[in-house]
C-alpha cells in the first residue's frame, strides 16, 4: 500500500471568511515527500513520509480496526531518552462519532533484550503544544518540552516501553480537535494497540498516563480502555487534568490576559470541527477570525505575537448568552468527570498550579468518586507549579504502576 500526498489546507468546519485556511499551520510546501527508513519492527509496512508539516495519510485510507498501524519509520537509537529506540508510527482511531481516522505517535523502548513476560506500555498523552501540525509531539526531539524527556525517561528506565500519541488533527490532515475527551482517548487507547504491533517484549499490561490537555486524555482513555479487549488496562494517571471546560471562556474573557486567549481559541476551533452545530465564523466576526487564523498557525511556545495589543473582548466577541451554550456543549465533550472511571485512577496536582487550578482538580476527584469510580487516589504537591509537579510525582507515578500489574519498583528519585 503506498502513501498518497495528502497535502491540504486545514479547515474548521465552516470557515473564516469563506474558509479558515491554515496553509501555514499544515506546513504543505511543494509536492514532494520525505520518506525515512522502515520500522525495524513494522515488516512490510510502509516508512512515514511528510510533506511540509504534515504526515501523509493514504487516499483513500481504507478502514481498519483501531490501533491498526498504516506506516512506520524506526528513527533508530534516541540518546535523550536513555538511550531508547524510537519510531514514528501512524495508525488507524476513531473520533467522538465513529469514523475511522489516521493519526500520528512516537513510540520508544529501552535498549536491550525485554525482561520475563515483557515490557508494559506507558500511553503517554502531553500537554498542550497548538494546534498546527508543526506543534505535534512527534516532530520535536523532546515531544513537546524537556520536562517530558525527563519523565518518559524515568518510565523507559523503570522497564516500560512508551506510546505516546499526537492526537487527532496534529501532525495529519484535519484540525486538531483539542480537548474533544473522546478524540484524544482513543488517539491513546489505539496507540498501545499500534505499540503491540511494532515495538518488540511488548506485554499485554497498558497505563495511561498525561499531563494537563493529556490528564484530561488520560481520563477518557480509561473510560475507553475496552477498545482493546484483549490488553490488561492497570489504570490511568492524570496530572493537572484540564477540566471545567463550561467556565473557559468567560474566565479567559475575565481574566483580561491575552496569554491565555490561545487555549480558548484553540477550544474553539475543536468544538467547531467536531460539532457541526457550531461555527466559528458566525461566532467571531472577521477581525477576531484573522486573529485566530493567525494564532492556529502558531505553536504554544510562539507566545503568539498575533495576541499582542488584542483584547479578550476583542478576540472573544461573544455575549453571555452565547458564552452559556458554548460552554455546555464544551463540557459536554471534554469535562472528564462526567461519567465513572471503572480502573485505579491517580491524580496529581501541584498546590499552586497557577493553569489548572488545584480546586477544579479537586472537584474532578469528589466528581469521579460521586459518579461511582471504585478507586480514585489524589497526591497534592503543595507549592508545585503546573510543570515542575511531573517530576516532584514521578515515583508516586511509577509506585502507582508497579501496585497495580506494573513493572516492580526501582531507585528513584524526583526531579526539576
Amino acid at each position: 500500500m503506498g502513501i498518497a500526498s495528502t497535502c491540504r489546507t486545514k479547515a474548521v468546519r465552516g470557515a473564516l471568511g469563506t474558509a479558515l485556511v491554515l496553509a501555514a499551520a499544515q506546513g504543505c510546501s511543494g509536492d514532494g515527500g520525505s520518506p525515512d527508513r522502515e520500522a525495524g519492527g513494522g515488516g512490510r509496512l510502509p516508512a512515514v513520509e511528510t510533506t511540509g508539516s504534515t504526515y501523509r495519510i493514504p487516499q483513500p485510507l481504507a478502514p481498519a480496526p483501531g490501533g491498526t498501524p498504516i506506516a512506520a519509520s524506526d528513527r533508530g537509537t534516541d540518546a535523550a531518552f536513555g538511550p531508547a529506540r524510537r519510531w514514528t508510527v501512524l495508525y488507524h482511531s476513531a473520533d467522538a462519532h465513529g469514523a475511522d481516522i489516521a493519526v500520528s505517535a512516537t513510540l520508544l523502548v529501552p535498549d536491550g533484550p525485554p525482561p520475563d513476560g515483557g515490557r508494559p506500555v506507558v500511553a503517554w498523552a502531553h500537554g498542550t503544544t497548538g494546534v498546527a501540525d508543526a506543534c505535534a509531539p512527534s516532530r520535536a526531539a523532546d515531544l513537546g518540552d524537556a520536562v517530558y524527556v525527563q519523565e518518559i525517561r524515568a518510565f523507559l528506565r523503570a522497564g516500560y516501553a512508551v506510546a505516546a500519541t499526537d492526537y487527532p488533527g496534529l501532525g495529519t490532515p484535519g484540525m486538531h480537535t483539542y480537548l474533544v475527551g473522546a478524540d484524544e482517548g482513543n488517539a491513546v487507547v489505539d496507540s498501545v494497540l499500534a505499540a503491540r504491533r511494532i515495538l518488540p517484549g511488548t506485554s499485554a499490561t497498558w497505563f495511561a498516563a498525561g499531563h494537563s490537555q493529556g490528564g484530561q486524555a488520560a481520563l477518557f482513555a480509561a473510560r475507553a480502555a475496552q477498545r482493546a479487549p484483549g490488553l490488561r488496562f492497570g489504570g490511568a494517571v492524570a496530572v493537572a487534568p484540564a477540566s471545567h471546560l463550561d467556565t473557559m471562556l468567560p474566565g479567559v474573557i475575565a481574566a483580561h490576559q491575552p496569554g491565555q486567549l490561545a487555549f480558548a481559541l484553540y477550544s474553539l476551533a475543536g468544538l467547531a470541527t467536531t460539532d457541526p452545530s457550531v461555527s466559528l465564523p458566525r461566532l467571531l466576526g472577521p477581525a477576531a477570525a484573522r486573529t485566530a487564523d493567525q494564532v492556529f498557525g502558531e505553536c504554544l511556545k510562539d507566545r503568539h505575537p498575533a495576541l499582542s495589543g488584542v483584547t479578550t473582548e476583542q478576540a472573544l466577541p461573544l455575549d453571555a448568552a452565547r458564552l452559556a451554550v458554548l460552554g455546555r456543549t464544551m463540557a459536554a465533550y471534554g469535562n472528564p468527570d462526567r461519567a465513572a472511571v471503572p480502573s485505579p485512577v491517580l491524580i496529581v496536582q501541584g498546590g499552586d498550579d497557577q493553569d489548572v487550578p488545584a480546586q477544579w482538580t479537586a472537584q474532578v476527584a469528589r466528581n469521579l468518586r460521586a459518579l461511582g469510580s471504585p478507586a480514585v487516589v489524589e497526591r497534592t504537591y503543595p507549592g508545585g507549579g503546573h510543570d515542575d509537579v511531573l517530576g516532584r510525582s514521578v515515583c508516586d507515578v511509577l509506585a502507582f504502576f508497579g501496585e497495580h500489574g506494573g513493572r516492580p519498583a526501582v531507585p528513584c528519585a524526583p526531579f526539576g
